[in-house]
């Protein structure tokens, strides 16, 4: 099991488009993978529990993921949140 925290850098914040985009590129793993605010924990898989988080631009997460593929896993969902769209 691999964690780093990481910022939000998405323009618009994480509203419904960008989420379902950041599920697609955690569901194309093996790897489990969470994104965790404070003490809300949501499987990064899920659009209903990324849309429950509502995170903003600038906001610090902490991205958790362990299986076989974490550190590629962990790589792309990096470079997709320090993505300015």
């Amino acid at each position: 099991m691999i964690q780093k925290e990481m910022t939000v850098q998405l323009t618009g914040g994480m509203e419904a488009r960008p989420i379902a985009v950041l599920v697609q590129v955690a569901s194309q793993y093996d790897s489990t993978v969470y994104l965790q605010v404070g003490t809300r924990k949501v499987n990064a898989k899920s659009i209903m529990g990324m849309m429950s988080l509502g995170l903003d631009a600038g906001e610090k997460v902490t991205v958790i993921v362990d299986g076989t593929d974490e550190k590629e896993a962990l790589a792309d969902i990096e470079k997709y949140l320090s993505t300015a769209e």
